[in-house]
């Protein structure tokens, strides 16, 4: 192995359009960015609520930053765990209405951390086949038998599981809102597979909660959802406008990962300053309900709205809009040309998605307005029969 075998490696990738660039973003996340030092009307945040920039968070944070300092210098588990996090912990777990709860430094580590201490050697974990890497990754890593059902497929999870009776203990592993295509996992029915075959249901909510549910609470209000057997995650640098996850459930499961993740145990805590902050978000999202309203009405005025003849739209009921395309070629043409346009939405390509399913993922959010949305429609549908309108164009 040289050099040059990286470098061919590279080649193969640009030559495929799949290498990956980042985006120097100057200010705060907003509706209106400035991203490599041109503003645009940016449409590719999680921060759905708006709250990264809200100044009482902000505020809360330089507070925090005062009273603690930057870091927190040390683990959890030695002397990094301060009042912020333990408060934030108890607010959590009351917000989402689950008795125990625990902080992790983001939310790969949570998954990575929570499957390795649920599973190992003889245990079997059954994951959607669509779920996030980290899900994956945390399988692999725990070393017990990784079976992939396909996507939403109730049918087929549920022969797999009957063909695992007696094969230790058994783990159901999904996306609550799958990030790459906006849909819902069935949860009631992945809770009641979980109940037939003795089995804990493991829910990644990272892009639901603050967005699904009545209340925002996520996707445990939203089908009203409640069992001992669930052990939820969820992430607080998305709606929550922070940094960081927690994973919830059982008193007894939690304190096991507790004492047993790795990616608990063997990492510096998180800067207090954050816990403050997501304290003050999980505040403004108590209080403020317009800013969920909101969303809401974009998320259905652009699923609506938004009519395209070749690109195709899939019903999603969540901020996160794809657009389906299909070749990374025009996926990436269709950036660009939006860039131009001054409009940036990002272009995801494998492997992030299926060979053969690149797209627009549009992601909405409570900063935008409707008339941000509809200049953004306006140029889909322009762009969509200029790049994608020409004679033998298959759609895929």
């Amino acid at each position: 192995m040289s050099v040059h075998d990286f470098s061919l490696q590279l080649s193969e990738l640009a030559q495929a359009d799949q290498l990956r660039a980042r985006r120097i973003i100057d200010g705060p996340q907003d509706a209106s960015m400035l991203v490599d030092g041109k503003r645009v009307m940016a449409y590719a945040s999680n921060d759905y609520l708006g709250l990264a920039n809200h100044p009482k968070v902000v505020e809360a944070a330089m507070r925090a930053l005062k009273r603690y300092g930057l870091g927190a210098a040390a683990s959890h588990m030695v002397s990094g765990h301060m009042r912020a996090h333990h408060e934030l912990e108890e607010k959590l777990g009351d917000y989402i209405g689950l008795p125990k709860t625990l902080l992790f430094s983001s939310g790969y580590m949570a998954n990575m951390g929570i499957l390795t201490a649920l599973a190992g050697r003889g245990d079997t974990i059954f994951a959607d086949k669509l779920n996030h890497a980290c899900l994956n990754d945390g399988a692999l890593l725990s070393r017990a038998n990784f079976k992939r059902y396909p996507h939403c497929n109730l049918v087929k999870l549920d022969a797999m599981l009957a063909e695992s009776k007696g094969a230790g203990r058994k783990l159901i592993v999904t996306d609550a809102v799958f990030s790459m295509d906006g849909d819902i996992a069935p949860l009631p029915e992945l809770l009641k597979l979980a109940e037939t075959y003795d089995a804990l249901l493991v829910i990644d909510d990272a892009h639901g909660f603050g967005v699904l549910g009545y209340r925002g609470k996520g996707s445990l209000e939203h089908f009203n959802l409640k069992s001992e057997r669930i052990v939820y995650m969820a992430t607080l640098g998305k709606a929550a406008g922070g940094y960081g996850a927690f994973v919830a459930g059982h008193e007894d499961i939690v304190e096991w990962i507790l004492q047993s993740a790795r990616t608990y145990i063997f990492t510096t805590a998180t800067p207090p300053a954050i816990a403050a902050a997501i304290q003050a978000s999980l505040e403004v999202m108590q209080e403020d309900r317009e800013r969920l309203k909101h969303l809401r009405m974009l998320i259905d005025f652009f699923g609506d709205s938004l009519k395209l003849q070749f690109a195709k739209l899939p019903y999603s009921q969540t901020a996160i809009q794809p657009i389906m395309i299909g070749d990374n070629a025009t996926t990436m043409a269709f950036a660009d040309a939006l860039r131009e346009r001054h409009m940036f939405v990002p272009a995801i390509r494998p492997p992030t998605v299926p060979p053969g399913t690149s797209r627009l993922r549009v992601s909405i959010t409570a900063a935008h307005t409707a008339d941000d949305l509809f200049d953004l429609i306006t140029a889909l549908t322009d762009l969509d029969v200029e790049l994608m309108g020409n004679v033998g164009y298959q759609r895929k």
